[in-house]
């Protein structure tokens, strides 16, 4: 559980954001978008208590020994900067980034989790994480998913070469769903985050349940006092949730 926004002071929010896909479909494009983000880091800079990166930040991300991918140096300046200032930044790792490691705890300052958490802030209980792999179905990622976040996945492929991991990397990247700049559709009952927060509600209350993973933004009613917020995605939208020690409220920069 995370313990240190438990009261905010008057004034200050915590922002979540989600789903940027740094380096998709190409570097001209994601360089126009992380420029954008950081429009965005400088907009609530002020006001932050503490900022969410929830997964799938990069479109692939994997660290070797000594060695990362290489561009979005801007967005990672200005991330050290916002920690350099106490501002405390978390990130969660997605389908996408899920092989991040100790670079950016050890080189920015920023707190990694690789599952869900539990996050309670003035009397409010947040389930948030990226999303993938929670709910019914989808039985082939959530093995796929397995293998990928085993040790040995992770050593097999740091003996490739960075250079070639890299454009092994780039080629399925242009594969994804977000490359081919498509909008999602919204899928009512079928959703499965929805349905995840359905079930789970009859076990454990949340005020908000927020995940990123979906691409579409999303703030649907759970119950009478519960509800689930999807980030949506930074390259057809540019979705954002304030907490304001109140109440969650979906936006849209710019």
């Amino acid at each position: 559980m995370l313990t240190q926004f438990n009261t905010l002071a008057p004034g200050k929010s915590l922002f979540f954001a989600s789903d940027f896909h740094l380096g998709a479909p190409d570097m001209l494009s994601s360089r126009v978008r992380e420029q954008k983000i950081i429009r965005w880091l400088d907009s609530i800079e002020s006001r932050a208590a503490g900022i969410f990166l929830m997964g799938d930040i990069f479109d692939f991300w994997f660290e070797y020994r000594r060695a990362i991918p290489k561009g979005f140096t801007r967005l990672q300046g200005k991330i050290a900067a916002l920690t350099d200032q106490g501002i405390p930044v978390i990130f969660f790792t997605g389908n996408h980034d899920m092989w991040m490691f100790d670079y950016f705890p050890e080189e920015i300052g920023v707190t990694i989790f690789h599952n869900p958490q539990v996050l309670e802030v003035n009397g409010k209980r947040f389930f948030i994480g990226h999303g993938d792999g929670l709910g019914p179905g989808d039985r082939s990622y959530k093995f796929l998913k397995k293998i990928f976040r085993s040790r040995w996945a992770q050593w097999l492929f740091a003996r490739i070469h960075p250079n070639l991991g890299m454009f092994i990397a780039q080629k399925w990247s242009k594969s994804s769903r977000i490359s081919k700049m498509g909008k999602e559709e919204f899928k009512g009952e079928e959703e499965f985050l929805v349905q995840f927060c359905k079930t789970n509600e009859q076990k454990d209350h949340f005020d908000y349940y927020i995940f990123g993973h979906r691409h579409l933004p999303l703030d649907i009613p759970i119950n009478e006092n519960s509800r689930y917020l999807n980030l949506g995605e930074w390259v057809n939208y540019s979705p954002y949730v304030a907490f304001d020690g109140h109440e969650c409220t979906l936006l849209t920069f710019e």
